[in-house]
């Protein structure tokens, strides 16, 4: 059974909110554009929606595309329903994207697959330009747009899970696995 419509970000895990605990694992970005309903946080950040509301993590992506202050060379993706992810978490997956120095190959990002080598799409270092080339012509047809259809023209390398953190929380059994 799915989470029945409750606000994922507001969920608390070990007393910290599934929001914070993204927010935190972002830590060193300079400039964090959260998508969603705008609440108290612990740092500032830049607060945008999906327009209309309700398009999907696609279009919620592209419309925080373009809600960056200033243009970033790479971006992290990361969906508040996996709190697992940490500082450590993001580090790697930009080493990963930055660590591609062969112009012929340049990859586009980098995103974490979980234990069964399912990609995480909303776990993951994008090349700001790649994401932004493969946005549909049409803006009309970002809403409904998967975020592996969104993706799936990049080079992308995978990046190994440490522990559980590329687990997500769909359910409320994953919600209480996460706890245990």
């Amino acid at each position: 059974m799915r989470l029945g419509g409750v606000d994922k970000a507001s969920i608390e895990i070990g007393g910290v909110t599934m929001l914070e605990r993204a927010i935190t694992a972002t830590v060193a970005a300079e400039e964090v554009v959260v998508v969603g309903e705008q609440v108290l946080t612990s740092r500032p950040v830049t607060w945008t929606r999906e327009s209309p509301a309700g398009g999907g993590p696609a279009a919620g992506l592209l419309a925080g595309l373009d809600a960056f202050l200033v243009q970033p060379d790479v971006v992290c993706v990361l969906a508040v329903d996996m709190p697992r992810v940490t500082p450590s978490t993001v580090a790697r997956l930009v080493a990963a994207v930055s660590s591609d120095h062969d112009a012929a190959m340049l990859i586009d990002g980098a995103v974490l697959v979980d234990e069964d080598g399912r990609r995480q799409t909303l776990a993951g270092v994008y090349r700001y330009p790649s994401l932004m080339s493969t946005r549909p012509s049409n803006r009309e047809h970002e809403h409904g747009m998967s975020i592996r259809e969104l993706v799936a023209p990049l080079r992308l390398v995978d990046v190994a899970p440490v522990g559980d953190e590329a687990q997500d929380v769909d359910t409320w059994e994953d919600l209480r696995a996460l706890d245990e």
